[in-house]
């Protein structure tokens, strides 16, 4: 058994939904999952000791917040290559704040991404929470 960490910053909430239905997911496959906001997370040793990471932030005014780019510079020192990855956001236009956490985790941190950011705007469009959980579910498939 596996144990993922989901690190999200959020809004108005949707992230943090979008976060628990991907931890939902993680569950369902039998691994064990800590959802945290960015505001949790002081230190890269906050970082350290789990299988697979999982990142979040909405897109607001084309970036991601602020507590997610801080979350980022500590992953930075936390050693996650090859570690399985993913990332997600909830947005209203384009998901910047995604792709940049996605290219970010593949490019700089070298860890192994799932298939791509999770691009849905919220938990509850069309099948919000299906494609959340499945998220997770292929994440930790990569354990």
């Amino acid at each position: 058994m596996g144990s993922i960490l989901i690190v999200y910053t959020s809004k108005v909430n949707e992230t943090k939904g979008i976060a628990e239905l991907i931890a939902e997911g993680v569950r369902q496959a039998g691994h064990q999952v800590q959802v945290k906001t960015a505001q949790q997370i002081e230190t890269e040793e906050d970082l350290i000791g789990f299988d697979a990471y999982v990142f979040g932030s909405p897109t607001y005014h084309g970036e991601m917040l602020p507590s997610m780019k801080q979350v980022l510079f500590m992953a930075e020192r936390a050693q996650l290559k090859d570690k399985p990855g993913g990332t997600f956001g909830a947005y209203g236009w384009s998901g910047e704040a995604n792709k940049r956490i996605f290219d970010t985790m593949n490019y700089i941190f070298k860890m192994k991404m799932a298939s791509g950011p999770l691009m849905i705007k919220a938990s509850w469009v069309e099948d919000g929470v299906e494609t959340a959980q499945a998220y997770g579910k292929e994440i930790a498939d990569m354990i």
